[in-house]
């Protein structure tokens, strides 16, 4: 997704979440209330997208003589990923309903009438709609028919699902946001199992994001995930289960998920009969941390915990949950399987009975890799995590004993564990959220890959950075241009005015001297930057030249000579973000000031303060996209450079305080602990010498900005509390 894209589905997602918001100021409900309704509403615009996108691809092959000219069928749509919707259901059907029908009514008719075509939806979808007044149902069904959702893909439609249900969880609804794990945590389980096949299961699923990840994965891989996996799963809040169906289907997705407790229940069948337990391909899951009440009785004997109970209290509860699910996780496992999944950091060095747990399972040889994540990646608890990783088809380890030699070899045997510190690898989203962007994401993936030997691929990585970086460098120069044409129109009614105010003996000359100055200021900044431009150039002509010759297999040596190459046109870009907007502030300033002077009746006339505004305001948006263009060439010049200086040789190797291989022995050493950062150590202090200064600023500027909205809650909140009382 490009950064463009990114932007504008994020203005729409912010706009539609005040817009729903509204729903829950003006009706007085609670979140956890009304989140059902906003998110059915969310599913019938969806639906009836895929509804029609389907519609529209079946008459395409029937007028191109591929299909029968016939009645059509649920089956029709069904393996184009739509539903059959009956009119009734129809997102426009309701939007054209006549003024005074009763929108609660028809929106419950709608959901009944989906329920009855399409069984897994059976008793799901919200109906609680007659709480709402028709006002207010009526401006939530227009704020999500915009043009861009009515035309909105699946992949920008089930961000927005997914957007909701995180702005719930946020929220502290159903369950204090339990149901909802974080995409970017997630999305690098799948990147390190790759759930591309077979039996997926989650015993702990919530609002099935696991599968909706997986899914797409296997789509990025050109596959059809429903011919590929079969999803099951398990969750205790009936709610939630909704949430997960509702979930599933936005996506086109199907799955097998059932209520049940799995601390102690393990309900599901295979379609050959066979239990789950030891047959899954992969297993995925975020499970609540540090449960203390499970009853030891019931589960002593249970044939999931093959390493035996982590430890029992005097009142015969399990004291701490988190090695039952970690054994339950490992147990379900076919012996090629592999598991992800969110653990308590808690649990990775804890003592006693669960140390022993831990052992056994190291000794297994199946622990794979160890991530430790940083705080506030939850968006209802601050608490850090660990995200666990096992692999029952790891290689045997070398007789030897030692790790495996070569150029590209594999680490990840039975005798060894990739521990990966990224705690200090996050992107600030809010002042208390915090996340991966996809680069990040993409280079903590690199990581694993050199660990399984697959150099390949991370080579691959590297030059997909290289050629999106011959993308954007070669977009620079139009984008300078612009910027550069806008400033000379900018510039040349105000130096007229200049002259002409500078002819006005009625006017003293102290007057017109700060004006003056902002415009001599102005030349001396655009003499600067014609150098800095110049520095540019020359860099992009060499760079130009390495990109005309780069194949798209370029050695470990070709990539690092072009990000060498690359090296002095970052620097110059960096020097020419901030020309660019010095150029901008002081055109602004000597607009500003010829717009005072102009007050004088005698330079009134010499002055169009409108045209003026109307090219600075245009001056604005050239500059910002012109920085844009050159920050997202540096962005990846980064990428490159952090994947480089760490591993030279493309080579897994140790790197203090973020990632290193180690042996069963070394985990020995240290009592059995699985915790990154008691293995990898610490970074040596450098100097960032591309400190974004901007960057900083602008996580300030978002931190104030939430700070100054929790403001305006807090004084309506007070403001409401005070009206209740009568105050």
């Amino acid at each position: 997704m490009t950064a463009t894209a990114f932007h504008n589905i994020t203005l729409i997602e912010d706009s539609l979440w005040e817009a729903a918001d509204q729903l829950r100021a003006n009706s007085k409900l609670t979140s956890s209330e009304y989140c059902m309704p906003v998110l059915g509403v969310i599913f019938l615009r969806h639906a009836t997208n895929r509804y029609q996108a389907a519609l529209q691809a079946i008459e395409a092959d029937q007028a191109a003589g591929k299909m029968p000219k016939r009645t059509l069928v649920k089956g029709d749509f069904i393996k184009r990923r739509a539903l059959m919707l009956p009119e009734i259901a129809r997102y426009d059907h309701l939007l054209k309903l006549p003024s005074g029908t009763n929108l609660g009514a028809a929106l419950v008719e709608a959901m009944n009438a989906i329920e009855a075509d399409f069984e897994p939806l059976a008793g799901q979808l919200p109906k609680d709609y007659d709480r709402f007044e028709n006002k207010l149902l009526e401006d939530l069904l227009r704020n999500f028919d915009s043009a861009a959702l009515r035309n909105a893909s699946g992949d920008v439609f089930g961000r927005i699902y997914e957007y909701f249900l995180m702005k719930f969880a946020m929220q502290g609804a159903q369950d204090n946001g339990e149901f909802f794990t974080p995409p970017s945590l997630v999305q690098t389980i799948v990147n390190v199992i790759e759930p591309d096949h077979g039996v997926v299961f989650d015993p702990a699923c919530g609002s099935a994001g696991m599968f909706v990840q997986s899914s797409h994965f296997i789509e990025h891989e050109g596959l059809d995930t429903m011919q590929r996996v079969t999803f099951y799963g398990q969750e205790k809040t009936a709610t939630t289960i909704r949430l997960a169906k509702m979930n599933l289907a936005v996506h086109g997705l199907e799955g097998d998920i059932r209520e049940a407790n799995s601390f102690y229940d393990d309900v599901h069948r295979m379609q050959d009969g066979r239990a789950l337990w030891g047959n899954c391909d992969f297993v995925m899951a975020n499970p609540p941390f540090n449960v203390d009440m499970v009853d030891a009785e019931r589960v002593k004997d249970d044939r999931r915990l093959p390493f035996g109970l982590p430890g029992v209290n005097k009142d015969k509860r399990v004291s701490n949950g988190n090695y039952l699910w970690i054994s339950y996780f490992h147990s379900y496992l076919s012996e090629k399987g592999r598991a992800g999944f969110v653990m308590s950091s808690q649990a990775s060095s804890a003592g006693h009975g669960e140390k022993e747990v831990r052992r056994k399972l190291v000794e297994t040889g199946d622990v794979d890799v160890m991530i430790a994540i940083r705080s506030n990646f939850f968006y209802t608890r601050t608490v850090p995590c660990e995200l666990w990783h096992f692999d029952r088809n790891k290689p045997p380890s070398p007789a030897s004993g030692g790790g495996a030699g070569g150029e590209g070899a594999a680490l990840n045997h039975k005798g060894n564990v990739l521990m990966l510190d990224a705690r200090n690898v996050y992107r600030k989203v809010t002042r208390k959220i915090y996340d991966f962007s996809p680069e990040q994401q993409a280079n903590l993936n690199a990581i694993v890959w050199l660990y399984r030997g697959q150099r390949e691929r991370f080579l691959g990585l590297v030059q997909d950075y290289c050629t999106r970086l011959a993308t954007e460098s070669a977009a620079i120069t139009p984008a300078l241009t612009a910027f550069e044409t806008q400033l000379t129109a900018s510039r040349a009614p105000l130096a007229a005015f200049a002259a002409s105010v500078a002819d006005l003996d009625a006017m003293p000359p102290e007057q017109k001297q700060p004006f003056t100055d902002a415009m001599a200021e102005w030349s001396e900044a655009a003499n600067a930057y014609v150098v800095d431009r110049a520095t540019l150039t020359e860099a992009l002509v060499g760079w130009a030249r390495i990109c005309a010759h780069a194949d798209s297999k370029m050695s470990n040596a070709a990539q690092h000579t072009a990000r060498q190459t690359f090296d002095p046109l970052a620097d110059a870009a960096r020097g020419l973000i901030k020309q660019i907007d010095l150029l901008y502030k002081l055109a602004a300033r000597a607009a500003q000031l010829a717009q005072e002077l102009s007050a004088d009746e005698t330079a009134a006339e010499f002055f169009d303060r409108r045209a003026t505004s109307k090219l600075i305001k245009q001056l604005d948006e050239e500059r910002k996209a012109a920085v844009e263009q050159l920050k997202a060439a540096t962005h990846l010049h980064r990428q490159i450079a952090w994947l480089q200086e760490r591993f030279p040789k493309a080579e897994m190797q140790d790197v203090p305080g973020l990632c290193k291989v180690v042996s069963r022995a070394d985990i020995e050493t240290a009592d059995w602990s699985l915790t990154p950062g008691r293995y990898v150590g610490v970074a040596p202090a450098e100097v960032d010498e591309n400190f974004d200064f901007e960057q900083t600023l602008r996580d300030i500027h978002v931190e104030l900005a939430d700070l100054n909205r929790e403001a305006v809650e807090l004084a309506a909140k007070i403001q409401e509390n005070f009206e209740e009382l009568g105050v």
